[in-house]
């Protein structure tokens, strides 16, 4: 197990949905991961509880969720690049950007004119 708990919790809910699991237990978790699970779960795509120091993560409706490695920061005008790269069409899923202003979805940060760093993508 590696030390990005992101990563390795968004591993986890891949490899929970490719062995048809409905539900995973997150050991370690922090504010950040609480907060792109929160944009999953706006989404329908998820659910969780917090119980201590464990979550509780409830998968519906998730193609892919992935961590960018390595975090690329990205300008307002580079934002489409990104959204081409990882989404495998235009309409479907998003990239999770983060910004001064927190986590928001690449629509959202186009539309705010932010820019930032590139974290997850899910569909």
């Amino acid at each position: 197990m590696s030390r990005d708990i992101v990563a390795d919790a968004l591993n986890q809910i891949m490899n929970a949905k490719k062995a048809r699991k409905t539900s995973l237990v997150v050991q370690k978790h922090s504010k950040l991961l609480r907060n792109i699970l929160d944009i999953a779960k706006e989404s329908g795509m998820l659910t969780y509880e917090v119980n201590g120091t464990q979550l509780k993560i409830n998968i519906s409706d998730v193609n892919a969720i992935k961590a960018v490695k390595p975090r690329y920061t990205v300008a307002v005008k580079d934002i489409n690049k990104y959204v081409r790269r990882f989404l495998p069409s235009r309409n479907f899923g998003f990239v999770i950007i983060s910004t001064n202003q927190g986590l928001v979805k690449h629509d959202e940060a186009e539309e705010k004119n932010l820019g930032g760093c590139v974290i997850a993508y899910m569909f």
